[in-house]
């Protein structure tokens, strides 16, 4: 979709300029050709011989400084692009363009465009919420901008919250996606699991485990980017539902099976990450447990398998697990393949710093039930999730042909 596309990149002043480089890599990978604008305060950042010796362009700094005499650039760039991003995008940028203020070479370019402009912001997590730039980007929005929201994490400033620079490797997936003319899971069902569950032991108790729901939220994502209707199921987190996503909130593993169940059999794909619990109370005591002793002992049952009562069922459905381990990862997620009669499995060793629960990154193994092993190094779960559907929807393409 980015082949033979001419992109303009503008690069604004924030420490997330360094990974405008690798998305330049990515994107004359992809066989765009991409010109870039440097304003000012990036170049206090990255150096515009990095873009030029990546993109094999020249690189933009001032308006005034006219490379060619028979043109005016900012013009001339303006119209040459098929599209038009900046990444990152400061708040500074956004308000200017919210508000079509022109004072350098970006900016001018910008309001010069007629080309879609999708927008990467990356800032302090308080400057994004503040709502001097929640109403530029409102406004932006209204006027048609695209934008591809920042991730939460640690950020450079020392805080941890939104407002991370998308991964280069999700603005690329995200732009194919805008760019496709054919969406690969458009007219398909998605059922996703998500998060946690909650296994009552009092009023005030209960049994979880650290499942933050990110991945199977971001699969939510990507499923309604590429098309599909998608229903997810989410045990107690505190994430956005997707744009597009039909979000179903449920506590406990009985109350996710329920929900799944109900939902299951005219799904084309259901892919269950959510980490349920495996036990639960045998009995749930009505009012708070008191101290009694120094030692207390709680008799456990099992829940409900439900990633086994999914293959048991299936028909027709492409079925997915997840298998989170600490040990023999592989085997145990081999194993787990054929005893749930399952399509694919997605293996991921939670003990690795950084990948584990909670995090925005994961490293997995993906096994299909045809001998098939995809291997993904660390990348953002957006990244992942956009990968293990592309898979899915080849190998339902290829069925159906």
């Amino acid at each position: 979709m980015l082949a033979n596309k001419k992109i303009v990149l503008g690069v604004t002043g924030g420490i997330a300029a360094y990974k405008a480089i690798a998305l330049t890599s990515k994107l004359s990978q992809a066989g765009a050709t991409v010109q870039v604008i440097l304003t000012e305060g990036a170049q206090k950042f990255v150096t515009p011989l990095s873009f030029q010796a990546i993109s094999r362009q020249p690189v933009y700094l001032d308006t005034f400084d006219e490379l060619d005499a028979g043109k005016i650039q900012h013009i001339d760039l303006a119209d040459w692009a098929d599209l038009f991003i900046v990444a990152p995008a400061t708040a500074n940028l956004i308000g200017k363009y919210a508000n079509g203020i022109a004072d350098d070479m970006l900016s001018t370019t910008l309001l010069a465009t007629t080309a879609p402009v999708y927008i990467a912001p990356a800032m302090n997590v308080d400057m994004y919420q503040h709502p001097a730039v929640q109403d530029n980007l409102a406004l932006l929005a209204k006027r048609g901008t695209h934008f591809i929201d920042p991730n939460e994490g640690y950020l450079a400033c020392g805080y941890t919250g939104k407002g991370r620079l998308a991964e280069p490797e999700e603005i690329v997936a995200y732009l194919q996606r805008a760019l496709s003319t054919k969406r690969p899971l458009a007219g398909k069902k998605l059922l996703v699991t998500a998060g946690p569950t909650q296994e009552q032991i009092d009023p005030v108790r209960y049994l979880t485990n650290y499942s933050s729901g990110k991945m199977g939220f971001s699969i939510a994502e990507a499923g309604a980017q590429m098309g599909a209707e998608v229903t997810l199921v989410a045990g107690p987190v505190n994430l956005p539902t997707p744009k597009g996503v039909n979000r179903i909130d449920v506590v406990s593993t009985d109350d996710m099976y329920q929900a799944v169940i109900k939902h299951y059999s005219d799904q084309d794909i259901v892919i269950k990450s959510a980490a349920v619990s495996d036990y639960r109370p045998a009995k749930q005591a009505n009012e708070k447990i008191k101290k009694q002793s120094e030692q207390m002992a709680i008799e456990l049952e099992r829940t409900q398998d439900i990633l086994k009562t999914l293959g048991e069922q299936k028909t027709t459905q492409f079925l997915v697990g997840f298998a989170a381990e600490t040990t023999n990862v592989e085997n145990y997620g081999k194993q787990k393949l054929i005893d749930k009669n399952l399509n694919a499995i997605v293996i991921n060793d939670v003990s690795k710093a950084g990948i584990g629960f909670g995090s925005d990154d994961n490293e997995v193994l993906i096994l299909v039930n045809d001998g098939t092993e995809i291997k993904i190094d660390q990348t953002s779960k957006l990244a992942i999730a956009n990968q293990l559907l592309t898979e899915i929807s080849r190998r339902l393409e290829d069925k159906e042909q």
